[in-house]
């Protein structure tokens, strides 16, 4: 059965089945590697066969394979270098009309309340941001969009900071 896949992070829709897709997970650092972009990048070698407890990494990026369903997915926890990481991921399979709305509408806004989400964090625990996130024009578009229809429908102050968003 194939099924559309879209992952939030990369973007990239696929169609492919998903033991095809499975077959590309299972292949980093093996003799048949049709995922890992090792002729523009250094190579992600490994101490033994693609596996939970395998360890890796290039350069100063040190990594262990922490789970690992074949064909399904891989988990990595990064060993080095040292820090502390906060990341948001959503997973989901989008139907009709999500499909066309989400990645020309909600996935930008999405991604830039997310970026001013961690902004706020890293503020909150560091005091300062050393590049904090900025909207794009698109984005701003968006919000301008979005704060007009609301007001026509009543409802105040929808998107706050509009005119001195990030």
């Amino acid at each position: 059965m194939s099924l559309p896949v879209y992952d939030l992070r990369t973007h990239r829709l696929n169609a492919s089945p998903a033991e095809e897709v499975g077959a590309l997970i299972d292949s980093p650092a093996g003799p048949h590697d049709g995922l890992w972009a090792r002729d523009l990048w250094p190579e992600m070698p490994f101490d033994r066969l693609l596996g939970v407890g395998a360890d890796g990494g290039h350069g100063p990026v040190l990594y262990a394979v922490e789970a690992y369903e074949p064909g399904r997915r891989v988990r990595f926890r990064f060993a080095a270098p040292r820090g502390s990481d906060l990341h948001h991921l959503l997973a989901t399979r989008l139907r009709f009309p999500a499909r066309l709305t989400y990645p020309l509408l909600w996935l930008p806004l999405r991604d830039a309340l997310i970026e001013d989400s961690l902004d706020r964090a890293v503020r909150t625990l560091t005091r300062a941001v050393q590049s904090p996130a900025r909207w794009s024009p698109y984005v701003r578009l968006l919000r301008a969009i979005l704060n007009r229809t609301a007001r026509r429908r009543g409802i105040p102050n929808p998107a706050p900071r509009l005119r001195e968003g990030p």
